[in-house]
Order: structure tokens, then sequence, then C-alpha cells
């Protein structure tokens, strides 16, 4: 089941994705018993993240949930944005390609990820020419042996 939920006001509305598709998000391993323990003492399709079984109401930059649980981590600021924008920077300096990394934030095309975040990819050409030079050098160990 895929639902997404969008605060209107005071009022939550839960509905389909934007565009009705499903987003998925890659869990890395780290994170599985911090997951685990949020999972505890819940049923299958109870939220996973919630208020007494409510969705969450949207961070309010400087109170609320959001707000509470950014200074809890001693980091300076951070906004949910900040957070995706970091996602995104972390997947690309592992190595993910633009396709993936358009698929994890669910842009409709890799033109718009490329668009947003551009100056991401910018040490890619670095790599393509330490790729070519290993590729030649292969390639030449291969005709001498």
């Amino acid at each position: 089941m895929s639902e997404n939920a969008v605060q209107s006001g005071s009022q939550i509305f839960v509905g389909t994705p934007k565009a009705h598709k499903r987003h998925t998000v890659p869990l890395p391993g780290f994170l599985l018993p911090y997951l685990a323990r949020q999972c505890e003492g819940r049923q299958r399709d109870d939220l996973l993240f919630g208020d007494d079984g409510q969705h969450l109401r949207r961070p309010h930059p400087t109170s609320g949930w959001f707000a509470k649980a950014v200074s809890e981590s001693g980091i300076p600021r951070a906004t949910p944005h900040d957070l995706r924008h970091t996602a995104a920077s972390l997947a690309v300096s592992a190595g993910a390609n633009v396709k993936a990394v358009q698929k994890m934030l669910g842009h409709a095309s890799a033109a718009m990820t490329l668009d947003i975040y551009a100056d991401l990819f910018d040490d890619d050409l670095e790599a393509v020419a330490t790729a070519l030079d290993q590729a030649r050098l292969r390639s030449t160990q291969a005709e001498i042996g």
C-alpha cells in the first residue's frame, strides 16, 4: 500500500502519492537496528513515525518535533529539504548514477535531477579520466601478457 499524507492548514489529507506512482527509498544497512527499534510493539500497518497513531504534522522551523530532533542531534541547523539534499549528495559521492538518484528523489526525469543537482556530479569527469586510464593500462597489460 502506498499512501501520501499532506498537511493543508490544520488538516491532513491521505491519498495516493504524486502522479500516483510508488516511491522507493533505499535503506542503508546501518539504519536497520534503529528502524527495528522503531517497529517494536507496532502492527504491520501502523504508522512507523506518528503521534499516537496519527500522522506527524508539518514541522515548524523553530518548534515542534523536527526542531527538537535537530537540536538533540547537535547539528547547528537543518530542514527537511537540507536532509533531502544531503541524501542526494551522499548518493552521488558514493558513486550512484543519475538515474538511481532520480528514482531515489522521485524526480520525473534524470534531466530534472541534473538541473537541480548538476554541481554534485562535477567530480565525475575526473572519475571518467581515471577509469579510462585504468582500462587502457589493463588493455596494454593484456597485449603484453
